[in-house]
């Protein structure tokens, strides 16, 4: 009898142990960062390709580890509910469930999930063998629970299979980034790149392209003088060029080819015909994702493109460089003016072109303004307000004021945004 009280409390502490353990790899294998598990495995590493395994399986791995330690934890409490009843009568049962609650909240629960939260790659690394063990026995039964789980849930309206991954690939990337912005890890600028590249497959050239209104283009029609200076003027080296009206885009027009043409004819606008030179335009509907374009314009090797509504007609351009700003942001060189469109106050305000993309304005000064109903400041505006504004009328919506500064015909085209205090 005396043997037997000793083999006891070093029976309860080794379940107690084996409670620990599965609890600390069921954190580990939940909290591993599969990135980097995948690099690792890439390497030819045999137990991150395990662990990799294992998070495959991910239903089975939990279900066989929450089986393991259910198992333990109820033998440990019969155990020591036993040893107790011995050593003081009926009270035991009480000094047992207190006992055993402490024991295993500290030992088997607190203690192993925070050691393993704290590097959880190296200790799903270190359990992976073990726990592959425990997953091939307790497997079938865990299959034969889920199925029963499921088949309870299916009878409250639950249906597991359908919403087995709320989050998409391009969510979760995201809201990893977010948070290590938050927490000083990734750099803005970083955050910003990454959110961009994540944004190529959901905006469109509509949201991005140079509006016709502002387009710069050419007449063919001009005096050969007249086209050249307009070129040289331009900061741009490839331009539209239209024939009898505006929307009658025949071709773009580069300045080097320009530069060669009038080279051959040692600078003599006689014989010079802006249509000669002209490369064909490319036209694309306004709805194609900036991710589809970006490929086309890699696939043709092109520049430049000529954006169309569903009619056909003519609503804007976009450029190489524009869906790249997308991700890196604004790219300026020695020929480009410094204009953002953004000036920011001593007072705190922004005054701001209403041309200017609110994905712009919340890249530069980080805040959250939608941008599904309107591409520009002044679009918001409008949207929201349900009407053409007036010079100095004021409007309040997500947690900013915005005050009309000026107005043409029916375009807003400078506004003062603030802060509303206390939002």
């Amino acid at each position: 009898m005396t043997l037997s009280l000793w083999l006891i409390p070093l029976a309860i502490l080794f379940l107690i142990a084996l409670s620990g353990f599965f609890s600390g790899s069921e954190t580990a294998l939940t909290a591993v960062s599969r990135a980097r598990i995948h690099a690792m495995e890439k390497t030819g590493d045999q137990r991150a390709a395990l662990v990799s395994y294992l998070i495959s399986i991910q239903e089975r791995l939990i279900g066989a580890l929450l089986l393991s330690n259910n198992l333990v934890n109820i033998l440990a409490s019969a155990l020591a509910t036993s040893l107790f009843i011995t050593l003081f009568g009926d009270f035991g049962v009480v000094f047992a469930t207190i006992a055993m609650t402490v024991i295993v909240v500290i030992f088997a629960e607190v203690l192993p999930k925070s050691w393993a939260i704290s590097n959880p790659d190296r200790f799903a690394l270190f359990v992976a063998p073990v726990v592959n063990v425990i997953v091939v026995v307790f497997g079938p039964l865990t299959s034969v629970v889920s199925a029963i789980v499921r088949r309870i849930l299916r009878v409250f309206g639950i249906n597991l299979d359908a919403d087995s991954s709320p989050l998409s690939g391009h969510d979760e990337v995201r809201g990893t980034v977010d948070v290590l912005n938050r927490d000083g890890v990734v750099a803005k600028a970083d955050r910003d790149r990454l959110g961009g590249v994540l944004d190529l497959h959901e905006l469109e050239l509509s949201d991005i392209m140079v509006h016709r209104t502002v387009m710069t283009s050419i007449d063919a029609d001009e005096k050969p003088e007249d086209l050249v200076q307009q070129i040289l003027n331009s900061q741009h080296t490839r331009i539209p060029v239209w024939e009898g009206e505006a929307d009658n885009i025949i071709g773009i027009a580069h300045a080097k080819d320009v530069l060669r043409s009038l080279s051959a004819q040692k600078f003599s606008f006689k014989k010079f015909d802006i249509r000669s030179i002209i490369a064909e335009p490319w036209f694309v509907p306004e709805s194609t994702s900036l991710q589809s374009q970006l490929n086309a314009f890699l696939r043709r090797q092109a520049h430049i493109a000529l954006v169309v509504d569903e009619y056909g007609e003519v609503e804007g351009l976009v450029t190489l460089e524009d869906i790249l700003e997308e991700i890196v942001g604004e790219i300026s060189d020695e020929h480009d003016e410094d204009i953002s469109g953004l000036e920011v106050q001593t007072d705190g305000s922004v005054i701001v072109d209403g041309s200017l993309p609110i994905r712009d304005l919340n890249r530069a000064l980080d805040w959250e303004l939608p941008d599904e109903e309107a591409t520009t400041v002044a679009g918001l505006v409008i949207h929201e307000a349900q009407m053409i504004p007036d010079e100095k009328q004021t409007f309040t919506f997500y947690g900013k004021r915005f005050v009309i500064l000026d107005r043409e015909k029916n375009r807003v085209t400078r506004l003062r945004i603030r802060n509303v205090r206390g939002v």
